[in-house]
């Protein structure tokens, strides 16, 4: 690929299960079935965030939480569309980060690439180390490193079988988390309307009374949009996995059209069920609503069967985690933005290479969990927690190129189409740009945009190095 990626045409798609245009060193299989791709689509958005952090939002915000669901829906849905259309139109094992390249330049896909990947091995981590808790909690005996390496080796070993391994742990994985959500939502509606024995009908009550449905003004959505923003990062997974699916351009367009109705339903579903059934200030509900909500009800056992529900929902994160980095190693390697040992597969067309390094990393990290927990691992966690924010604002900019030159040289290949181009991706964009400003007004939120500037800075700072020593090998 030449350095002036701004002008190149579009290339033509990639085949199911091959390398990308820039070639590398082997070829990825079309190993993933439809139904993987359905289930990695709805599971994208269902994390162990949805369970369990959920309750922090409830509490600072009050039922307004419900819009602030809403909002960062919104944004989710719009940047979907547009990764969508971008990725129905030329498939690639990098999605954005490959659109980035070609449409704003190599520092763009160099750099939102990287800051991707280590995203997602500071999130292998985080999960390991939560479900190595759950577990400890059932078998305090055993460690909880033990556990946390237990859980990391497994399926490690399952994504370097194969791509197939990996739908298949991530299908059943999904599964349950969906199941889970549903019958929450079904008997938690029951509840609501008196249905239930035991239960009376709740109308509005909770949700205008104690404070009323903003009881920290309007200012405390915006907040809680905060939490819930990074909850939705996943939702893009689909458009990586796409590329080794036997109909790739199928399979994105379901996903960016169903996106829709998966947030609708799980997260604002459910998330209403919560605030219509309890006060939100319900000291209950701050540590685990989902929980709170079925004690509530009656349901025996509620503080066990959420525990298996929200191991199964990390599980799946660190699974899912494992296998985006690795993919997005891989096509890093392709373009020749990271070692060329990246872009290797097996026989069984498994970049091995790229899933290994990813998960040496997320090892050193989970070390320092145990090690440093308030030095080095929550730096990591720090200067990761604004990338969805850069994600997205580059899946906006790329999309704004993308359009023109797709229009002028492949327009056949257009079968998903971004809503009102461009007045909706300007307002998207918009709505990123305010909330990156916004988070300068929450402590937290602070902490995290200046590290993870500092991380940005870093990646850039090293794509300028990389790029020199690329020019300066073709003119030698």
């Amino acid at each position: 690929m030449s350095a002036n990626t701004t002008t190149q045409a579009a290339s033509p798609p990639e085949t199911p299960g091959q390398g990308g245009p820039d070639g590398g060193s082997g070829q990825l299989k079309a190993g993933l079935k439809n139904r993987h791709l359905s289930m990695i689509a709805i599971g994208g958005v269902i994390g162990a965030g949805l369970f369990v952090g959920s309750g922090a939002g409830i509490a600072s915000t009050g039922p307004g939480i419900l819009l602030s669901y809403a909002l960062a829906g919104v944004l989710v849905v719009m940047v979907m569309r547009m990764l969508g259309e971008m990725a129905a139109a030329d498939p690639q094992s990098g999605s954005f980060s490959a659109y980035a390249d070609r449409a704003l330049g190599r520092w763009a896909g160099f750099s939102i690439g990287w800051l991707y990947w280590f995203f997602w091995v500071v999130v292998l981590a985080v999960e390991a180390t939560a479900g190595a808790k759950i577990l400890n909690s059932w078998m305090p005996g055993v460690p909880q490193w033990a556990f946390a390496l237990v859980v990391m080796a497994v399926l490690t070993a399952t994504n370097l079988f194969s791509v197939a391994s990996y739908g298949e742990f991530e299908f059943w994985f999904a599964g349950i988390k969906v199941v889970a959500i549903a019958a929450f939502i079904v008997v938690g509606g029951l509840a609501v309307f008196g249905l239930l024995p035991g239960t009376e009908a709740v109308g509005t009550t909770n949700l205008t009374g104690n404070g009323g449905f903003l009881p920290h003004g309007v200012g405390a959505v915006f907040t809680g949009m905060l939490t819930v923003v990074f909850a939705f990062m996943g939702s893009e997974i689909v458009t990586l996995a796409a590329g080794e699916s036997a109909d790739p351009e199928k399979a994105v367009s379901k996903a960016t059209n169903s996106v829709i109705w998966r947030i609708g339903v799980f997260y604002l579903g459910s998330i209403a069920i919560v605030v219509t059934l309890l006060p939100w200030n319900d000291t209950s509900v701050k540590g685990s609503p989902y929980v709170a909500v079925l004690e509530h009800v009656g349901i025996p056992g509620a503080g066990r069967v959420m525990d298996v529900i929200v191991l199964t929902a990390v599980l799946s994160c660190l699974n899912s985690g494992l296998y985006t980095a690795s993919r997005m190693a891989f096509s890093l390697g392709q373009r020749g933005d990271a070692p060329r040992a990246f872009a290797r597969v097996s026989a069984d067309g498994v970049p091995r290479t790229a899933i290994l390094s990813s998960v040496v990393f997320g090892f050193v990290a989970v070390f320092f969990n145990y090690t440093s927990p308030d030095t080095i691992f929550k730096f990591l966690i720090n200067s990761s927690g604004a990338v969805a924010l850069f994600v997205w604002l580059v899946i906006c900019f790329s999309q704004l190129r993308m359009r023109r030159i797709i229009e002028r040289e492949t327009p056949e290949r257009l079968t998903v189409r971004m809503w009102l181009y461009p007045y909706l991706t300007w307002a998207t964009i918009g709505l990123i740009g305010f909330v990156m400003v916004y988070m300068f007004t929450d402590a937290d939120g602070r902490t995290q945009m200046y590290l993870s500037l500092v991380a940005a800075a870093i990646v850039l700072g090293a794509s300028a190095v990389v790029d020199r020593r690329r020019k300066a090998a073709l003119q030698g």
